[in-house]
């Protein structure tokens, strides 16, 4: 998480630049609330869309960091070659404004609230006070000059994914899913797992009992559920406890004839198929996957379509 790379940095006293794309329109490669961070080291993380803008946008960076600087600066840059000024270098049609604001010790408090909060908050960049959160409740663009502006966005906590069954699987899961920057807490009831010691992706790791499910998790609207659980009984015990919560996505994984024996039995239990028609069973697109790494992309790949539907259709690429 580019957040966190920034706040270790901080607390190491290493000096690092913060590249936030505030706007964006049309084909633009980097979409609103892409961000990557560069320390004085030229080590870097994250990306606000590859390509010549985003080198052009590292050395300004760095630039800033040996100045000492604790100015920002703002900068459009079109896709295009219609414009006269600020071209990317890209050809994609398109825009987008970005933000670079250096970042020293005084504002890690700032950066720690961003990375342990767990709700949406506004922050603030103001080309003369920096970053700061704000108590707005709307956002803002002003600017006046590259040196002269304030800007206001809103920023979302990343998305929960709840992972039952920290086998092969699940662990494949929980390193996709790091890449994909969610939240991941895994959920096993074998304690001596031998994959459990091997997961240095999941945030948390909890070992419960399959029959307190509920109890064990506190869940939101905009959670992912998936179900990887090691055992057919285990599945459908956790599918009976979470299928009628309001998640953003819910799956299990499962061979056919699994999945409607499965679907038999919860009917004659008094849970119909239009009760569960929601829950994707199988889980994953269907990619031929054999390996538990092509499952996991299968997975992801099927939580970033269904996450996706509803943009604008314009390429990032």
């Amino acid at each position: 998480m580019t957040w966190s790379f920034i706040l270790a940095n901080l607390e190491k006293g290493i000096a690092t630049a913060l590249l936030y794309v505030v706007d964006s329109q049309g084909s633009s490669p980097g979409r609103k609330g892409f961000l990557m961070a560069v320390n004085e080291e030229g080590v870097f993380e994250g990306t606000i869309g590859g390509g010549i803008m985003e080198i052009k946008m590292i050395e300004l960076a760095k630039s800033l960091l040996k100045k000492r600087t604790s100015q920002g600066i703002i900068k459009e840059q079109f896709h295009d070659k219609r414009h006269a000024r600020n071209q990317s270098g890209l050809i994609c049609s398109g825009a987008q404004t970005v933000v670079c604001m250096p970042l020293n010790a005084k504002d890690k408090a700032t950066i720690s609230a961003i990375v342990n909060s767990k709700t949406p908050l506004f922050i603030r960049f103001d080309s003369q006070v920096g970053i700061a959160l704000s108590e707005a409740s709307t956002e803002k663009i002003r600017l006046s000059a590259e040196d002269d502006f304030e800007v206001i966005t809103k920023l979302h906590p990343p998305k929960t994914v709840h992972i039952f069954g920290a086998g092969h699987v699940g662990l494949a899961l929980a390193k996709q899913m790091r890449l994909l920057d969610y939240r991941i807490i895994q959920y096993d009831d074998r304690p001596d797992l031998p994959t459990l010691s091997k997961n240095t992706y999941a945030h948390e790791i909890k070992v419960i009992d399959y029959e307190e499910v509920q109890r064990e998790m506190q869940a939101s609207p905009t959670d992912i559920v998936i179900i990887v659980s090691f055992s057919y009984r285990s599945d459908k015990l956790l599918l009976r406890q979470l299928y009628n919560l309001p998640f953003a996505y819910i799956g299990m994984m499962g061979s056919d004839h699994k999945i409607a024996t499965l679907k038999k039995e919860l009917a004659e239990e008094g849970i119909s198929a239009d009760d569960v028609a929601h829950v994707f069973t199988p889980i994953g697109l269907n990619m031929y996957s054999k390996t538990a790494a092509e499952i996991a992309v299968s997975i992801a790949g099927q939580i970033i379509l269904e996450a996706n539907k509803g943009l604008p259709t314009g390429r990032n690429y």
